[in-house]
């Protein structure tokens, strides 16, 4: 049953992409999903400096929309 939330916040997230501030924040999945990559490349992408995360918690990391909208434009 946590599998379902999970995956219904993520296409949650990823059908208000559009809407969302660019102050907002999202998690990672929704990452992989707008860049159709896996949790490697993600990662891949943020040691060559194209993605910046930000550390919300010690467990907890999360990607700017702002900061992903311009990544995703220059694409």
């Amino acid at each position: 049953m946590a599998l379902l939330t999970h995956q219904s916040a993520i296409s949650d997230a990823l059908k208000n992409f559009d809407s969302l501030p660019d102050s907002a924040n999202v998690r990672q999945p929704v990452v992989e999903a707008l860049f159709a990559c896996s949790s490697a490349t993600v990662w891949r992408l943020v040691h060559r400096g194209v993605l910046k995360p930000k550390k919300l918690s010690e467990r907890v990391t999360a990607f700017n929309v702002g900061d992903l909208r311009a990544a995703l434009a220059k694409a």
